[in-house]
């Protein structure tokens, strides 16, 4: 994944504004021409800079409100195997390879206390895998989000106005424009 500059920047916050925005919506936003945006997106796209549209999907939405974090120790050299065998867990979401005493954190989705118990019997099954503690999500409150980082990269300062057409009075407050 290649990093970016502030112009794919301001392209990435203007999607998160209005991600069905068209290319030439977007142009004239930004001030670029057509094909720049079309190549940008490309390039994003090919890079791996945008994540996949099934990341923006809520597990709730499908029926798992509960959710949790696994932390597994595994056998010393077996952090692929183990990793690959979990991805074949569609109850998944993510796996984090971690430094310290905890191998790897793995976040997943279950339907009921029953059903994360099955889960957790089936990581226990793999091959490689000695210890799971699981503890459970409560409540998310700060969900997932890079539009800060966007923001920096892009060259706004933090605590920036949102681009919401109030400028910045200089004690902190706004006023509109």
């Amino acid at each position: 994944m290649s990093e970016i500059d502030a112009t794919d920047a301001r392209l990435l916050l203007a999607l998160t504004e209005d991600p069905r925005a068209s290319v030439m919506a977007l142009s004239q936003r930004l001030g670029l021409a057509r094909n720049t945006v079309q190549t940008r997106l490309a390039r994003l796209e090919g890079n791996g800079v945008l994540a996949p549209l099934d990341q923006r999907v809520r597990p709730e939405s499908l029926g798992h409100h509960l959710g949790a974090y696994m932390s597994v120790q595994v056998a010393q050299r077996g952090l692929a195997e183990v990793s690959s065998a979990l991805a074949d867990l569609p109850e998944v979401l993510e796996v984090t390879g971690l430094s310290g005493a905890t191998d790897l954190l793995v976040h997943v989705a279950a339907t009921d206390a029953d059903h994360l118990w099955r889960i957790t019997e089936a990581v226990l099954a793999i091959g490689g895998v000695q210890r799971v503690d699981t503890a459970l999500a409560m409540r998310r409150f700060v969900d997932r989000r890079t539009v800060p980082l966007l923001r920096l990269a892009a060259g706004h300062p933090p605590g920036e106005a949102e681009r919401s057409g109030a400028a910045p009075t200089g004690d902190g407050a706004s006023r509109d424009g």
